[in-house]
């Protein structure tokens, strides 16, 4: 039940500070808390054995127009 609180108490501190989030799961060992805040975005995912790894997705400020979805579809589409 630790790890459990533990998991509350993160998306207590989350909620507190307005932050937005969403609970997934893509591995069968985790939980992964998706959190957006402007400019980044962070996977936290908590493992089974209590253990956590976060992985950041930094924008660089670039924006593009609709014509950068026919390269986004080209280069990740199987």
């Amino acid at each position: 039940m630790e790890r459990l609180n533990e998991l509350n108490d993160l998306l207590n501190k989350l909620e507190e500070r307005h932050i937005f989030y969403r609970l997934s799961k893509i591995r069968s060992e985790s939980i992964m808390i998706e959190v957006a805040v402007p400019g980044q975005r962070w996977e936290i995912e908590i493992m089974e054995d209590g253990t956590m790894e976060i992985e950041k997705f930094i924008s660089d400020g670039d924006m593009y127009d609709e014509k950068e979805l026919d390269v986004l579809f080209r280069d990740f589409s199987d």
